[in-house]
C-alpha cells in the first residue's frame, strides 16, 4: 500500500492511495472459496458448484465487499501512519485509469481535528454571582405561591388592574370583520399585558353587562401580517368582573403545601430551604455558562465543517422529536438547518476545547463530587436514600452524574486559573421573576 497526503485548504486533507490489484484478487478468490462451499445455485448440490460458476453469481457481491473492506483498512493504517486525527466522515472517490495498472488507487477526503491553544487564563476574568437567601426572598417566594393559590370572586363594580373579566369581542378593520379578531367568553387577568395595551385601556372602568367600542392601532410589527399597521375598533361587552383572592398565610395554607399539622414556621424553613438549594443551583449554573464563554473567548479555533454538520443533524433530531412527543405536526413547523447552525458551532468549540482541558491537565471526575451530586439530585424525592441507591446500583446511571462532577471539575480548575470578580446577583432577575 501506498499514500500520498495532499493538504488542502483549512482543516481539509486528501489522501491518495494505492493498493496492489494482486492484494485484491488474492482477499476475492479466498472469499469465493469460502462461499462455494455452502453456495445454492441451481442445477449443483450445495457446495459442489465449480468456482467459475460461483464467481458468476457471487463475483461482483463479493469483489465489491472486498473492495469496500480494503478501502477502510487502508485508509486507516494511512491514518495511522501520517498520524492524523480525522474529524467527521471521510468522502471515498475511486481513481480508475490513473497510476499504475497493476495498482487499484483511491482517495480520501476529509477534515482534521484542529490544533486547540488556550490562552493565558490568568489574564481572563469571569464574574462569579453571588446571593444569600434572607427572609425578603422567601416573603417573595411565598407570595408567588398564594399568587398560585388565587382566586377569583365576581364584584359589581368597576374593572381595575388585577382583576380578572370576562368578555366577548368583535373586532372590524374598516368595518369587515377579520380572523383571529372575535372570540366569546374570553377570560384574562387586566393589567398583565395578555392584550395590547389600547385594548386593556378601554376595558378598565368598564362594568358586568357594559358594552363599549374601543380603537385599537396594531402595531406595525405585530406578528398577525393582516392586520399590522392598521386601526380596528372592537366591539366588547364584559360579562362578568371578578376580583383577585389571595390565600392568607395561615394553618390552611401551609397544609396546602403539605406541612404536616400545617406549621407556618416549619413551612418557612422548607421554603428556604428549598430556595436555597435553586439558588445555588442557579447560581453554580451561571457560573458555568461564564466559565464556558471565557474558555471559548479564549481559545478561538477553526471548526471541522463536519462536526458542526452532524451536531446540526443532532439538533434537529431532538428538535422533531420533542415537537412529536407534544403532538404537533412537523409539516406545519418545519426547522430549517440553519437555525441550529450557531449552537452547533458553540458545542462543538467548547467540546474541543474542553476536551482539551480535561486531557492537558488530566482531570477527572472526584468521587465526592460525584456523591454531592447524587445527594442533591436526590433531595427533589420523598425518599432520597432511595434514590442515591438507585444511582449507585448502575454504572450508567452514575455515569450523568460523573459527567457532571467532571464538568464541575473544569469549572473549579478553570476558575483556580483566572480573575474572579465577585458580584452580587438580583433574585427576581436570577429567578426570572418581575419585582
Amino acid at each position: 500500500m501506498q499514500a500520498q497526503l495532499e493538504i488542502l485548504e483549512n482543516l481539509q486533507r486528501r489522501l491518495v492511495i494505492s493498493v496492489p490489484r494482486e492484494e485484491i484478487a488474492k482477499q476475492v478468490d479466498a472469499r469465493l472459496k469460502r462461499v462455494a462451499k455452502t453456495a445454492k445455485i441451481d442445477g449443483f448440490r450445495p457446495g459442489k458448484a465449480p468456482i467459475n460458476v460461483v464467481a458468476q453469481s457471487y463475483g461482483f457481491r463479493v469483489q465489491e465487499e472486498v473492495l469496500g473492506e480494503t478501502v477502510e483498512r487502508a485508509f486507516g493504517e494511512a491514518v495511522t501512519e501520517q498520524k492524523l486525527n480525522v474529524a467527521g466522515y471521510p468522502r471515498f472517490e475511486p481513481k480508475e485509469g490513473e497510476g499504475a495498472d497493476d495498482a487499484f488507487q483511491f482517495a480520501a477526503t476529509f477534515e482534521i481535528y484542529p490544533e486547540v491553544k488556550i490562552g493565558d487564563l490568568a489574564a481572563v476574568e469571569v464574574e462569579k454571582p453571588q446571593l444569600e437567601v434572607s427572609d425578603a426572598e422567601v416573603d417573595k417566594t411565598i407570595d408567588i405561591l398564594r399568587r398560585q393559590r388565587t382566586r377569583f370572586d365576581r364584584v359589581e363594580r368597576e374593572a381595575a388592574d388585577e382583576d380578572r373579566v370576562i368578555i366577548d369581542f368583535k373586532g372590524t378593520i374598516d368595518g369587515v370583520e377579520f380572523a383571529g379578531g372575535s372570540s366569546e367568553n374570553y377570560a384574562f387577568v387586566l393589567g398583565k399585558g395578555q392584550m395590547l395595551p389600547e385594548f386593556e385601556t378601554g376595558i378598565r372602568g368598564m362594568k358586568e353587562g357594559e358594552t363599549r367600542t374601543v380603537t385599537v392601532n396594531f402595531p406595525a410589527e405585530y406578528h398577525g401580517k393582516d392586520v399590522a399597521g392598521k386601526t380596528a375598533q372592537f366591539e366588547i361587552t364584559v360579562k362578568n368582573v371578578a376580583a383577585a383572592i389571595l390565600p392568607e398565610v395561615d394553618t390552611a395554607f401551609a397544609t396546602s403545601l403539605g406541612i404536616e399539622g400545617g406549621d407556618v414556621a416549619k413551612m418557612r424553613e422548607e421554603v428556604k430551604a428549598n430556595l436555597s438549594r435553586e439558588v445555588r443551583n442557579r447560581l453554580k449554573a451561571r457560573v458555568k455558562e461564564n466559565v464556558l464563554n471565557a474558555l471559548v473567548a479564549a481559545a478561538p479555533l477553526e471548526l471541522p465543517k463536519s462536526l458542526v454538520s452532524l451536531e446540526i443533524g443532532r439538533l434537529l433530531e431532538n428538535a422533531q422529536s420533542d415537537m412529536k412527543a407534544r403532538g404537533m405536526d412537523l409539516k406545519q413547523m418545519p426547522f430549517p438547518p440553519e437555525m441550529f447552525e450557531a449552537q452547533a458551532k458553540r458545542r462543538v468549540h467548547l467540546g474541543l476545547v474542553l476536551a482539551e482541558l480535561v486531557e492537558a491537565n488530566d482531570l477527572k471526575a472526584k468521587p465526592e463530587q460525584v456523591k454531592a451530586i447524587v445527594e442533591d439530585l436526590a433531595q427533589n424525592y420523598e425518599n432520597p436514600a432511595e434514590v442515591v441507591a438507585w444511582y449507585y446500583a448502575d454504572k450508567k446511571r452514575l455515569a450523568s452524574a460523573e459527567s457532571m462532577a467532571l464538568e464541575d471539575g473544569v469549572v473549579e480548575f478553570v476558575l483556580n486559573k483566572v480573575k474572579v470578580v465577585e458580584k452580587a446577583a438580583a433574585f427576581d432577575e436570577l429567578m426570572g421573576q418581575q419585582a
